[in-house]
This record gives structure tokens, sequence and C-alpha cells, in this order.
């Protein structure tokens, strides 16, 4: 499987609404980051979904090598 690109060595804190549901990027070439844009049609990559629980803040992933997709782990600084 491809490596995925690392769009940035830190989370996104994104303001997600309670009922919805939102996609991860998991290949790194969408354009609307960190969500997925259909960019990675053709490839090994999907998007992850995110289903909201609450309305809150949550940190998705911008380095795409977190071991617990969609949401931040830390593993950007080991990057």
């Amino acid at each position: 499987m491809s490596e995925p690109t690392i769009v940035q060595k830190s989370p996104y804190p994104i303001e997600v609404e309670a009922g919805k549901s939102y996609y991860w990027c998991s290949c790194g070439q969408s354009a609307n980051q960190p969500f997925c844009d259909g960019t990675h049609k053709g490839s090994d990559f999907t998007p992850v979904k995110f289903e909201a629980t609450e309305s809150k803040t949550v940190y998705f992933c911008g380095c795409k090598h977190s071991a617990s997709p969609p949401l931040c782990d830390g593993s950007h600084a080991k990057l």
C-alpha cells in the first residue's frame, strides 16, 4: 500500500455537530483537508467515516499516520 501524504504535523481542531457524519481524508491529497474530496479515486486509499455523537471540538489527524484514524493520537511527533 502507498504511503499517505503528510499534510501537516499537527491535528485539525474541528467543531463537529451531533448526529452528522464526516469523512476524513486518509491519502493526504484532498484540497478540503482534513476531509475527503474524492482525490483518492484509483488509489489504495478510502475515506474514514466519523460519526459525531455529540457537538464538540474533535482533533482530526493531519499527518495521516495516526494509529487511531481519523483522530490524532500524537503520531506526528515521531515523524
